[in-house]
């Protein structure tokens, strides 16, 4: 990292202005730089001006009493060349705005909070309780193996269901998985040079135009069985929205910007919560206390035999506590997907200038010692009143928030709660080394932080 102090005019946000090539780099030094000047640093990632918002009041400031100012995307090389600039991910204005209203709407209708999708994900874990009792008994004892394939893919059905309106075998090949390349850090900052370079971009790349493929051919599928009257899935909703709006010259409901758009509810609804889901049994065999004592109040409170229901959350509000500090001690995406002043904007006395990238720093809310008690520490009690009862830090922002904020927040809060409690009413996991052996601090790559690969033990209840 080369840092160079550097002259700004004072209607302009103050900050050093840097070249940063180690994402990680940004995580310790941002909130370094805000105790010097204040909350709203400018700093530059190659050639592009980035300001970025430290602290919680400043972060809600900018996406809630601001929200409309703050609500661009920032540009970003890959994810432009890997959906062509169409989707709902990274784009702007009247696109974005329709998008995400139909998308919310369309999930909703089809139970994103609701029985449906609540029957969905518990079939979903009967499944993947079955495949680890098969795995298990594919061997003489019980050995330990890598629950990120069985995660990933019970996740993935979950979004297939919505998306394409069927689960796959988890054998099916097609079934993508992101890889967690640094690489893709400096491509989105130096896009034109990357292209002529060797490397594994180009395999990603190659990855997601097969995955482009698979939705194709799935859209393709959909337009030759379409019933208007009796609409499957969000790939439906989508064509009857197109077919409607075929004649609009100004319509945003065309083929592009639906196959991107399953490219984004795929690929973000996926690895963020598979993710999620396999950091959170980290620290369920890292501390056996607390998965013991999760066991207990499930057993009391479901049994081992029934299904959970996102109702019987409020009945649990330890494993409930449990959950949501994994979320806010993972730090999943710490910087945040950057937002973009698609205009001049007036911020805290300064002037923002069009077309800077904006960066909400997630990690400066979820790790802040303003809004925590111990941040640092893994510790349910971040979520409990001094009675035992659930309470919510509204600091507690790991899927953003605003009119950005993640559009399947709600469907995974209802995945991570019926996975886990299932997989607790089954088994209790252990790691072949001990706890000690357990390393909990999580591997940064320019998609956030990832937990590091680990062996479990499942053993059957």
């Amino acid at each position: 990292m080369v840092c160079l102090e550097t002259p700004v005019p004072s209607h302009l946000v103050n900050g050093p202005a840097a070249i940063l090539f180690e994402d990680v780099m940004m995580l310790l030094v941002f909130p370094q730089w805000s105790k010097q000047y204040g909350p709203v640093i400018t700093v530059y990632l190659g050639l592009q001006r980035v300001v970025v918002l430290v602290g919680y009041e400043t972060v809600k400031e900018a996406l809630v009493d601001q929200a409309e100012d703050f609500s661009g995307r920032a540009p970003a090389p890959f994810a432009y060349k890997a959906t062509k600039g169409f989707g709902l991910l990274i784009s702007n204005g009247e696109r974005w705005r329709q998008l995400r209203r139909f998308t919310l709407t369309t999930l909703r209708d089809f139970g994103m909070g609701r029985k449906k999708m609540e029957s969905w994900i518990q079939e979903e874990s009967k499944h993947l309780v079955d495949l680890l009792r098969e795995n298990q008994r594919e061997s003489i004892y019980v050995s330990p193996f890598d629950p990120t394939f069985f995660l990933s893919r019970a996740v993935s059905n979950v979004i297939c269901a919505l998306v394409f309106g069927q689960r796959f075998s988890y054998k099916d090949a097609q079934l993508l998985k992101l890889l967690d390349e640094n690489i893709l850090s400096l491509y989105n900052i130096f896009p034109r040079l990357m292209d002529y370079l060797p490397g594994q971009h180009h395999a990603i790349f190659r990855e997601v135009n097969e995955l482009r493929k698979f939705s194709t051919e799935k859209i393709r599928e959909h337009q030759e069985t379409l019933n208007p009257d009796d609409p499957r899935d969000y790939i439906d909703c989508f064509l009857m929205r197109l077919n409607e709006e075929k004649n609009l010259v100004s319509t945003e409901f065309h083929h592009e910007n639906l196959t991107a758009t399953v490219l984004n509810l795929f690929l973000a609804g996926t690895e963020t919560t598979s993710s999620t889901m396999r950091y959170t049994m980290m620290l369920l065999i890292k501390y056996p206390d607390i998965q013991e004592k999760m066991q207990k109040e499930i057993d009391n409170v479901i049994g081992q035999t029934r299904s959970p229901t996102m109702e019987d959350r409020k009945s649990l509000p330890f494993t409930n506590a449990v959950i949501h500090e994994a979320q806010r001690f993972l730090d999943l995406v710490p910087l945040n997907v950057p937002h973009y002043a698609t205009k001049d904007i007036s911020f805290k006395g300064y002037i923002i200038p069009k077309d800077t990238v904006v960066i909400p720093l997630l990690h400066s809310v979820l790790k802040s010692v303003d809004q925590w008690d111990n941040p640092w520490t893994f510790n349910p009690n971040h979520f409990l009143d001094h009675n035992g009862n659930f309470k919510l830090n509204p600091a507690f922002i790991p899927f953003s928030s605003g009119k950005r904020a993640c559009v399947g927040e709600s469907l995974a809060r209802m995945e991570l709660f019926l996975f886990l409690v299932t997989l607790l009413q089954h088994f209790t996991f252990s790691s072949p080394g001990g706890p000690e052996s357990v390393d909990i601090s999580p591997e940064f790559s320019s998609l956030g932080n990832i937990p590091r690969r680990y062996q479990l033990i499942a053993a059957p209840r």
